[in-house]
């Protein structure tokens, strides 16, 4: 289970609570014999209801020593989200830091689950902390259920296995080393693959010691400079828009204790790489390019000196990358030619962390994966360095009247921007040309000059196929419990807002010239 001889120490931040590696040694056969007396068994599925607390480590551990399979849960989702996770799922257990609401816990005991409270579990220790260390684990017996979507229709659960974990972290160790990861801080939710399997057991199952956080609190981002410097962080893992709200509320540490910052989840661009670089006082800010599918993180830039670009991920860690002409595995993969030097196309890996497949949907396993080889559902290219580009994902590229435009890259044009704060670039159906672009910002100001030299900037930057034609101001951009970006969603929400009369704002100033 461990990469080296032993699990690091846990602690909390903003409670203060703090378990060595011997007391979590102890609470995890505390928790192996709670899980044994209540007639857990091997391959059972146990939902756990929270995360990022140091029980949550703990109860992985005592599951997987049981030989059974975790599921963690997105503690935001309803009732009604529950159930359809639990019909597909049929865990055995599901657990929860605090009592479930009434609808949530009839909809559970509707599937004959057993609710299991933290409060009632016996945390007492064992006498003999050898035997949980010994038991069930088998390589090929499932180990994590992550669900990336479908909790409202038809649920995707990917399964990773013992093997498919244990190969991500020794690529990781291989690639990475640990020394950076000594003193590791997790501000992202344990219930996705960036978060759990990389952020977080990657180093803590290392032997580094592991700071957990709640998610996505600004609170929290407003004192993350002094809680780095409090606890002398070495190394963080974060998504673009953590980044983006801490530069605007955080001051910056200052002890310069971090040694390496990895973005992911969403291509990091030019501009906000480069003032992570500066905010954080290390170079050594890399893109980590992960899917939840291999296991997360499997590539990314760790080359000192690197120059910061747009969509620039790096080479793969353990595994073997190409860009292909097909993204379909209908033709085998050993039929098509890679993608020249600095052309587009779909990106594929293989790689021993590759999930078992998605749960109980053999018919969506096949269409990802074809002997060996994953489908990433990414567009990119590889330059002649061999270095991977990200330009954006399959079902977000834009068909303008036959013309394929990335959304992403007309984010970058506009992160760019010194009045942006946040942006978003989407389709919209349009009926002369099948689909168009509408784009939402949200702008420090948005008075007409602001306008005005935005859509001057944007003009002298991208091709004209390329400009937004329609222009909407948010509060926020929405974005799913794992930072990404929806922008089926953001369209959606722009469809109920007032579109900005750029055009009229020009025809004033044009008309203001010749006057």
């Amino acid at each position: 289970m461990f990469i080296h001889s032993n699990v690091g120490s846990l602690v909390e931040p903003l409670t203060g609570r703090a378990w060595s590696t011997s007391e979590i040694i102890e609470r995890v056969a505390g928790r192996a014999a709670y899980y044994s007396d209540a007639g857990l068994k091997r391959h059972d599925r146990v939902f756990l209801h929270y995360g990022n607390m140091l029980e949550f480590f703990v109860d992985l551990l005592a599951i997987w020593e049981m030989g059974a399979c975790a599921i963690p849960v997105d503690v935001r989702l309803t009732a009604f989200e529950v159930e359809k996770l639990a019909e597909v799922a049929r865990p055995r257990f599901a657990v929860w830091n605090e009592p479930p609401d009434q609808a949530t816990s009839a909809a559970l005991q509707r599937s004959n689950i057993s609710l299991v409270n933290l409060d009632s579990m016996r945390l007492e220790t064992s006498g003999d902390n050898s035997a949980w260390r010994t038991g069930n684990v088998a390589l090929d017996d499932d180990a994590l259920i992550l669900f990336t979507s479908g909790t409202t229709g038809q649920p995707k659960g990917v399964i990773h296995t013992h093997r498919s974990l244990r190969a991500r972290w020794m690529s990781l160790h291989v690639s990475l080393g640990t020394s950076v990861f000594r003193r590791t801080l997790c501000l992202l939710p344990t219930h996705f693959g960036h978060g759990l399997i990389c952020n977080c057991l990657f180093p803590w199952l290392s032997g580094q010691d592991l700071y957990i956080l709640p998610p996505f609190r600004a609170d929290l981002l407003l004192e993350l400079g002094a809680l780095i410097d409090r606890h002398k962080i070495t190394f963080m893992s974060s998504v673009p828009p953590v980044w983006r709200l801490a530069l605007k509320i955080a001051k910056p540490p200052q002890r310069k204790t971090l040694k390496r910052v990895f973005c992911g989840s969403a291509p990091l661009s030019e501009v906000l790489w480069k003032s992570v670089q500066e905010w954080t006082g290390t170079r050594n800010v890399f893109n980590a390019y992960g899917i939840t599918e291999t296991g997360s993180w499997l590539a990314g830039t760790t080359i000192e000196k690197i120059e910061p670009e747009d969509g620039l991920i790096g080479t793969a860690w353990g595994g073997v990358l190409r860009v292909l002409p097909i993204g379909s595995t209908e033709t085998p993969v050993w039929e098509s030619e890679d993608c020249a030097s600095g052309e587009s196309g779909y990106v594929w890996i293989n790689t021993p962390a590759l999930m078992k497949g998605y749960l109980g949907q053999d018919d969506l396993t096949r269409q990802a994966v074809s002997h060996g080889w994953f489908v990433t559902g990414d567009i990119g290219l590889i330059d002649e360095r061999g270095y991977l580009y990200l330009r954006g994902r399959e079902r977000e590229e834009i068909n303008k009247g036959g013309t394929k435009i990335y959304p992403s890259d007309i984010d970058s044009v506009a992160e760019r921007f010194d009045g942006m704060l946040d942006v978003c670039a989407f389709a919209y159906a349009d009926a002369l040309y099948g689909e168009n672009i509408g784009i939402a910002m949200v702008m420090k100001s948005s008075g007409t000059d602001e306008l005005l030299q935005l859509h001057d900037w944007m003009a002298a930057h991208l091709a004209i196929h390329q400009l937004p034609e329609r222009w909407y101001l948010v509060d926020e951009i929405p974005r799913t419990s794992r930072g990404k970006i929806n922008r089926e969603s953001v369209s959606e929400l722009c469809q109920t807002l007032p579109k900005l009369s750029l055009k009229r704002l020009l025809r004033n100033r044009s008309n203001s010239a010749t006057d």
